[in-house]
């Protein structure tokens, strides 16, 4: 979750926003109450955590997980495209 600040008080307390983001924190920035940014970890600290990376995608599945698809069938058609393609 990421939590909003004002654009003047990121800019006021920039230093202590960026020890909460290396924890893990995230931040959206906004001006007149309009997100403009987001104070997020870098790609390369989340990349490095791989365990971390494993239970928010875990997360993100739970939270809005896809609906009215058949997996089994799909595997099975890019398995017959690709005999297809061979041949």
């Amino acid at each position: 979750m990421k939590i909003e600040i004002d654009s003047f008080e990121a800019k006021t307390k920039l230093l202590e926003l960026l020890r909460q983001v290396k924890t893990g924190k995230s931040f959206t920035i906004t001006n007149r109450g309009e997100a403009v940014a987001d104070l997020v970890p870098s790609v390369g600290a989340k990349a490095k955590d791989k365990v971390a990376a494993a239970e928010r995608l875990k997360t993100f599945m739970l939270a809005d997980p896809v609906r009215g698809v058949n997996i089994k069938a799909l595997i099975e058609e890019g398995r017959e495209k690709s005999r297809r393609e061979k041949n």
